[in-house]
């Protein structure tokens, strides 16, 4: 972050009259052209970069205020201040750039500067900010920095090639330094003693590197510190020297042990907390209370084990407190804590993988600015309480993998913004409520492993962005809908191991996008396509945002194994370009399959345990990706030569008694002796929703403090929670 720096006014004003004060200090450097020594320097630096848009493309004008990022003095005309952030600049910083003897700031982050670090620049003894952030500048920190006397802000984080020891100098170079940003480097060994006891340093990002060593407390009130991703270890320290300052401490992803320290709590300024990732481990004291300033605590991914605190963090009637809470990857046991719906600003509430029982609290209805709940992998029991629809607010609600019972309430129509629901493996029964079409932000529908019945009723052709749908093994039954492929986002559908009888229905070409297209790409930032990314509308404060990614690890195909359906297969399943797995298997259907060579992303096909008739379809040398085939257990007949590229799949064809496949010798193989070897699903399928990959939540938090990106979260979870200040 580069940081204002001004001349204090009684050494510039002085000798002026009032008048003549204000009318200097409001005059803009309008009429001041650039000092012909620096402008120069800076035409010679710029000749030797890349500027593919053209930014720089002022610099040939004469009044300072044209040329772009620079600031110049404005009786001088002398360069002050250069900040090209984000240019897509990139080449090698010329010496001449140097010989901006007046430069107090330097800013060039965020292009793609390739080099070491300019060894001159310890020769600007001016400088009070240097900022290099996210470039691909190698090497280490030259010692000619250390003559940087008046350095506050040292910001070279995002650049993995920079990296060695942490100098030793570091942290007595200057006495000014209060911003020193080292994160998302290669830097190895331990934290230097210097910086330890460095009194102006306020703000330390050391994370996503290599370091190592005991965690020991500094000796400075600091405000933020950012240790996480890297190979520190030992027991957490008091932080007893930034009792009233600390906001933010990130010590994620590294190797700490022991219990969760009660003086934590006494960090009266505190308002992220982050110890994900860790050997922490033991019962969490139980009057241990955060102040209402905290606003996120993440201790996931740890050992902590015994009841959840009744009263984690202060509550009040005002709207401040606790905005996330993140106790998922532990040991806690018993009951969620009744008081936890006192949190009343919660947004984000994650206790999935945990050990907790007993019924979800009634009152989590009075969590009105909720907005991700993920309650699963647990042994909570009970149903859904009804209160929940007083989470209006709520976006994704994940409750798989527990023992909860009951019918999805018809009520649950009144979450019209929802956008994940995830019960599966659970025992919920009875049929899918017609009101759930209110629901028609839907995204993500997972009600597989219950014991829902029923047919598929027109509620769910109002979820018209769905992108995965699964409802296997179940006990649905009926014929399937017409409607069934008319989705224009969808890429999941599993309806296998239930009892859907009829036909398949054609598919529409009109429909899936995603089924229809090979090798679709989705035009969203920082999120893969298979993806769901939730932008809450709320914020953490002024300029915070919080947002959850739920990633999908599930392949783009229909899965409806397992079934009582029969006739013939539509064609138009066998032209989807885009779909990645197809598995009818072990149903009653008949016909011939037709040509398979417009199935370009096809990665396994399953049709074994059917009737199906004639001959094997041509050549599939096309289909590069496909690596799993099972056609065993049909009525196949004829002769498949080995140039067809079949060969690589063996047993595929077992069960199909009237089928010959030439074998390497010439001779033809019968398809009577033949025996399956790897090549089904149902060998590779794991006992859940989905053939070839059951989705899995993973999420991280990272908190971006400017320049700063602290990569805050759980590893294996993919919500973001994006602070920027």
């Amino acid at each position: 972050m580069l940081m204002a720096h001004t001349t204090p006014l009684h050494r510039l004003c002085h000798p002026f009259t009032l008048l003549s004060v204000i009318l200097l200090c409001a005059t803009p450097s309008l009429s001041i052209d650039v000092h012909l020594q620096d402008k120069a320097s800076l035409l010679l630096f710029r000749s030797r970069l890349q500027d593919p848009y053209q930014s720089l493309s002022n610099w040939a004008a004469s009044n300072c205020t044209s040329w772009t990022g620079i600031t110049c003095d404005n009786r001088t005309g002398r360069v002050l201040s250069i900040n090209l952030t984000s240019m897509n600049l990139s080449g090698q910083i010329h010496p001449s750039l140097c010989q901006l003897s007046y430069l107090t700031k330097v800013g060039l982050s965020h292009n793609n500067f390739t080099s070491l670090l300019p060894e001159c620049f310890g020769n600007l003894l001016n400088l009070r900010v240097i900022d290099l952030s996210y470039n691909r500048f190698h090497g280490g920190i030259p010692d000619s920095f250390m003559r940087l006397r008046h350095l506050t802000d040292l910001v070279l984080s995002g650049n993995p090639g920079l990296g060695g020891p942490l100098p030793a100098w570091i942290g007595n170079f200057s006495t000014n330094l209060e911003r020193l940003h080292l994160g998302v480097c290669s830097f190895r060994g331990g934290i230097p003693e210097s910086l330890l006891y460095l009194k102006s340093l306020k703000y330390l990002d050391l994370g996503n590197n290599l370091l190592s060593g005991n965690l020991v407390g500094f000796q400075q009130p600091l405000v933020v510190l950012n240790l996480a991703s890297n190979q520190f270890a030992g027991t957490l320290p008091c932080f007893s020297a930034s009792v009233q300052s600390l906001t933010v401490l990130n010590l994620s992803n590294n190797s700490i042990v022991g219990g969760l320290p009660a003086c934590i709590a006494s960090l009266q300024a505190l308002t992220h907390l982050n110890l994900s990732g860790n050997h922490l481990k033991y019962r969490i004291y139980p009057r241990l209370m955060f102040s209402l300033k905290l606003l996120v605590l993440d201790l996931s991914y740890n050992d902590f084990s015994g009841p959840i605190p009744s009263k984690i963090a202060e509550t009040t009637e005002k709207l401040v407190g606790l905005v996330l809470l993140d106790l998922s990857h532990n040991q806690f046991s018993g009951e969620i804590p009744v008081r936890i719906t006192e949190l009343k600003t919660l947004q984000a509430l994650f206790l999935s993988h945990n050990i907790l029982s007993g019924e979800i609290p009634a009152r989590i209805g009075n969590l009105t600015y909720l907005q991700v709940i993920d309650f699963s992998h647990n042994a909570l029991s009970g149903t859904i309480p009804f209160s929940i629809v007083g989470c209006f607010q709520l976006y994704a609600l994940i409750l798989n993998n527990n023992n909860l019972s009951g019918v999805i309430q018809p009520e649950f129509d009144a979450l019209d913004i929802l956008r994940i629901l995830d019960i599966s493996n659970n025992r919920f029964s009875g049929a899918i409520p017609l009101t759930l079409a209110g629901c028609k932000s839907l995204e993500i529908v997972d009600f597989s492993s219950n014991e829902l019945s029923g047919s598929l009723n027109d509620a769910i052709t109002k979820w018209s962005n769905l992108r995965y749908l699964s409802l296997a093994q179940n006990k649905f039954s009926g014929n399937l809908p017409s409607w069934l492929f008319t989705f224009d986002a969808i890429e999941t559908m599993d309806f296998s191991h239930n009892k859907f009888s009829g036909f398949i229905p054609d598919i529409n070409f009109k429909g899936s996008l995603i089924f229809n297209t090979r090798n679709v790409t989705v035009k969203e930032p920082l999120v893969a396509a298979k993806d769901v990314q939730l932008r809450f509308s709320d914020v953490v404060s002024d300029s915070n945002q919080l947002t959850f990614t739920y990633h999908l690890s599930s392949m783009v195909g229909i899965d409806l194994s397992s079934n009582l359906l029969h006739g013939e297969i539509p064609r138009g399943l066998f032209g989807l370009a885009g779909l990645e797995y197809l598995n009818l298997s072990c149903n009653f259907l008949y016909g011939q399959l037709p040509g398979l060579q417009k199935m370009q992303s096809l990665k396994a096909l399953d049709l074994s345990h059917n009737s199906l008739s004639g001959h094997i379809p041509g050549n599939i040398s096309s289909l590069q990706d496909l690596s799993i085939l099972n056609l065993s257990y049909n009525c196949f007949s004829g002769y498949v030569p080995q140039k067809q590229g079949y060969g690589r799949f063996p047993g595929a064809f077992a069960g199909n008694p009237d089928l010959c496949m030439e074998s390497s010798s010439g001779v033809c193989d019968d398809g009577r002796t033949q025996s399956v070897q790897g090549s089904s699903f149902r060998e590779d399928r794991t006992e859940g929703p989905i053939s070839l990959g059951i989705f899995f939540i993973s999420a991280f938090v990272s908190f971006d403090f400017g320049v700063v990106v602290l990569f805050c979260s759980a590893r294996a979870r993919n919500y973001i929670l994006q602070t920027k200040v």
